[in-house]
């Protein structure tokens, strides 16, 4: 007979999803591995065998989450398609876009302390999502001469920057930080100066 919590179809998902739950009503550093069994309905050794530590567990988590979303990016990347100018916004508002969606997935991987560099695993797909987005900076730097153009990845640097400072600030319900803007105008609007600054948008569009 199973031993009472291994009838999961998945313990080690149930475990994620748990964390999930837990990472979002506490955040990534207010609960432990027991509780995280508790909240998947298995005991807490049950957790060893998939998890040596809550580090371990919120890193899966952060893997999932950047298997999403670079899926994400990916899917806004082609939908700006043919126009680079198009592609390379709609990957900004896809950061935004995902952080509002999955927030427990945002915190695992860009609240918790946790390096993108902790496996293998973790590190190749958050290079991933990272080069959807230096992938649509490149194809709209073509537009720059060449004797003006940043380097795409400090383009998609500052994009990127800017997409989290605009989540951390505004669409994340932080304390005190309330903006008369919601916070997707407050990302295209920046987005468009920074473009312009570039010289990709007419000064008067």
């Amino acid at each position: 007979m199973p031993k009472r919590g291994y009838h999961h179809g998945n313990l080690k998902q149930a475990l994620i999803n748990a964390s999930l739950t837990l990472i979002e009503t506490k955040g990534p550093t207010g609960f432990t591995l027991s509780e995280a069994a508790k909240t998947a309905g298995v005991t807490p050794a049950a957790v060893y065998r998939h998890f040596e530590g809550r580090e371990d567990l919120i890193a899966e988590a952060a893997r999932q989450g950047y298997e999403i979303f670079a899926d994400l990016m990916e899917f806004a990347y082609q939908s700006g398609q043919p126009s680079a100018l198009a592609a390379f916004e709609a990957t900004g508002r896809a950061y935004l876009a995902f952080a509002r969606k999955y927030p427990g997935h945002y915190i695992a991987m860009f609240e918790s302390g946790i390096s993108v560099n902790r496996t293998p695993d973790l590190a190749m797909v958050a290079n991933r999502a990272n080069g959807v987005l230096e992938k649509a900076a490149t194809d709209l730097s073509e537009h720059i001469p060449a004797d003006k153009r940043p380097p795409a990845s400090m383009f998609s640097a500052h994009i990127w920057a800017m997409s989290h400072g605009v989540v951390e600030l505004f669409a994340r319900n932080s304390p005190g930080r309330a903006s008369p803007f919601p916070p997707e105008d407050l990302l295209e609007t920046g987005i468009g100066i920074y473009l312009r600054g570039l010289g990709l948008i007419d000064p008067d569009a």
